[in-house]
Parts: structure tokens; sequence; C-alpha cells
């Protein structure tokens, strides 16, 4: 799939559900559960056990539904390369790599790095990165993406971190592009609700959704 097919989709729906969870078998279950919600751009951390194994499972059993597979928690480019060959279609991380960013560049798959300083979001910028991870933006609130548009309103920004039904229209309103989305979505999986997933999952998408028209 294209990169800017990619990166299209994930504009259009305006978050990604991130999966981190104990296991690959809880990993699988909550993806299940995101997609009945209506989310379709899925990160798979690598802080969960055998999580190119995961990536390889959900791209066999949904990439034709439409699911759009990352992977999140990269830290390196031998891990993105994994990653990549497991089936990811973005990676995202916690904090910009140079090696890292070349690597995506080179097989043209989206690199979303995380970011928290002005000279952060250029450096990534000037190496290529698509979309810029505002984490952990819990710290800040919302005014920081209006902070970061004033002397670069042509970047993206997704902050992730903090990000709650509550707020995800005063993300949107601020000028975030997209939201990055985890505990706060996939909670109800530590009880076994996986329904509460899907409910959550919906939720986010109608206040993204209604955020997005008041803006209009």
């Amino acid at each position: 799939m294209e990169k800017e097919i990619v990166l299209s989709r994930i504009l259009a729906q305006g978050m990604i559900a991130i999966v981190r969870t104990e296991n690959t078998d809880q990993a699988l279950r909550v993806a299940s559960a995101c997609l009945e919600g209506g989310v379709t751009a899925l990160e798979v951390t690598f802080t969960v056990p055998g999580a190119h194994r995961a990536i390889e499972s959900l791209a066999a059993r949904y990439e034709a539904d439409g699911i759009l597979l990352g992977a999140g928690t990269v830290l390196d480019a031998e891990t993105a390369r994994i990653a990549i060959l497991s089936g990811a279609r973005y990676i995202i991380s916690p904090c910009f790599d140079e090696a890292t960013a070349r690597l995506c560049n080179r097989y043209r798959v989206a690199y979303m790095p995380g970011i928290m300083t002005p000279a952060e979001a250029v450096r990534a910028m000037e190496s290529g990165a698509d979309i810029l991870k505002v984490f952990p933006a819990n710290l800040f609130g919302p005014a920081i993406i209006k902070a970061f548009l004033g002397p670069l309103p042509q970047a993206r920004f997704m902050p992730t971190g903090g990000v709650s039904v509550e707020n995800a229209g005063d993300w949107i309103r601020a000028g975030a592009v997209a939201l990055g989305v985890g505990g706060e979505l996939t909670k109800g999986a530590l009880t076994g609700d996986f329904g509460q997933v899907t409910r959550t999952a919906r939720a986010y998408l109608a206040a993204i959704a209604a955020a997005r028209s008041a803006a209009e």
C-alpha cells in the first residue's frame, strides 16, 4: 500500500488506536474490538511480547477488511525493519531516531516520531517525518498544539498520552490532525470487557467528527 494512501486514511479517520497489552492473544482481541467500533488504524506496540507475530496475525486476519496496521514504541531501525517485514504500514516512536527515519524513507513507509520541542519537531521534519507525535501530550494539554503551529504551520501533529473521549474534541479544535489513543480506549480489556473497547472506540470517532464539523 502506497505511503500516501496510508497517511490519507489515518488523517481521514483522525485517530490511531494504540494496542499495548500483556500478550499476543489479548492484542488480537483488542484489535477486533476496535475494528468493530469502526477504528481501522491500529498501532501494535513493541512492548507487547512477540509484537511482530501479533502484527503478522492481524495482517493475515484483517488486512482484507481494511485494517491499517502500524508498529509503535519502535526505538531503532532494526525493530522498524522487523515490523515492516511483519506487515506494519507505518512506524511510530516515542522519540526521533535518524536511522529509523532513513530506513522508513528508504522503503517509503510513514514515520511518526515523538517530539516535545520545536527543535525536535524541525529536526524530525527535515529527516522526512510525516506526522509528529506530541508525547507525552498530557503534560501540556491542547494549548501546546496551537503553540507549535504558530512557528510551524506546515507541520502535522498527533497528540498521544492522556487523550480522552472528553478532551478529544479540544485536541482536534487546537489543530491536531489525528489522535493517538491508548489506555483510555483499551482499559476494558483489563477486565475482559471488550465490548467496552468497542463502545469507547465509537465515542472517540464521534467526538472527532463533531469537532471537525464544528470547525467547518
